[in-house]
């Protein structure tokens, strides 16, 4: 068989990259800003052209150099070597260890309490009232807010304040059972991702959306208390949520036994019908 000396194959390109790059800023603007959609756009047009330069109307090529080699598999091996028990031993699969559900509504709840303290220092602290922060919360809810002033607004209201503990409750709770979901892929460092890594990410995340999920509250937040007590928030349940008893995972029960139709004493009773 006569082996060619080269070999052509399709040439290297780069623009792929580029129309992927620039598609990933197209929907990341769409919760930062409009002007990275519009660079991301700019870099998918140019990827697109260049690739199908590269492919239109003659795809490009390249001659590569044909290297002949022996491969040669060989073994110093007499025999195959076999685990012992390897058939008894199954893969863990992680975490091995989660905390139980009651840890992310404690976690949840002192988290909430923590950063309702912070907002309330944040009220008074800028005169606004200690009803403020609460205040803003629903302002969403209630379009006559928009035209009222930063004091009107730190005036405490009873319908608002109806609607606005339950909301900030039911956050929390949702938060809380994330941490106790989160946290155990992190042992050594909860804190670090529950008290820093994402209130960071869900605070770019909020002041990228606010403007259009809650214009009133874009409008008079203040954006360093509001990082600060969403790093109260996190590290107080990030504690919390830490310091509970992890409980081992079902996960090398029988499938049988982990959905609950059979109980161990069944299972070994119907193993003594079937000797009978």
């Amino acid at each position: 068989m006569n082996i060619p000396e080269k070999i052509e194959m399709p040439a290297p390109t780069a623009w792929p990259i580029v129309l992927a790059f620039g598609l990933t800023l197209v929907f990341a603007g769409l919760v930062t800003a409009a002007s990275v959609s519009i660079l991301g756009a700019l870099l998918a047009v140019a990827g697109a052209v260049g690739w199908f330069r590269e492919v239109l109307p003659v795809e490009s090529h390249q001659w590569a150099p044909v290297v002949q080699e022996e491969i040669a598999i060989q073994t110093t091996r007499e025999a195959v070597e076999r685990i012992a028990g390897a058939g008894a031993v199954a893969r863990a699969w992680l975490p091995v260890e989660i905390y139980p559900i009651s840890a992310g509504i404690k976690g949840g709840l002192t988290g909430g309490v923590a950063m309702a303290l912070l907002a309330a220092v944040f009220g008074i602290v800028s005169g606004n009232g200690i009803w403020y922060p609460m205040n803003l919360l629903v302002a969403g809810l209630f379009p006559a807010m928009a035209t009222e002033t930063a004091s009107q607004i730190g005036m405490f209201n009873l319908y608002r304040f109806l609607v606005a503990v339950p909301i900030h409750l039911l956050i929390s709770l949702l938060v809380g059972l994330l941490y106790g979901a989160m946290l155990p892929m992190l042992p050594r460092r909860p804190i670090l991702l529950g008290g820093f890594a994402a209130p960071l990410l869900w605070s770019g995340l909020i002041y990228g959306i606010l403007a259009f999920v809650n214009p009133v509250m874009n409008q008079h937040i203040d954006w360093v208390w509001f990082v600060a007590s969403q790093f109260g928030f996190g590290i107080v349940a990030g504690l919390v949520v830490a310091a509970q008893e992890r409980i081992p995972t079902r996960q090398r029960a029988p499938l049988i036994i982990r959905m609950g139709i059979e109980a161990p004493g069944l299972v070994r009773e119907h193993q003594e019908d079937f000797k009978r």
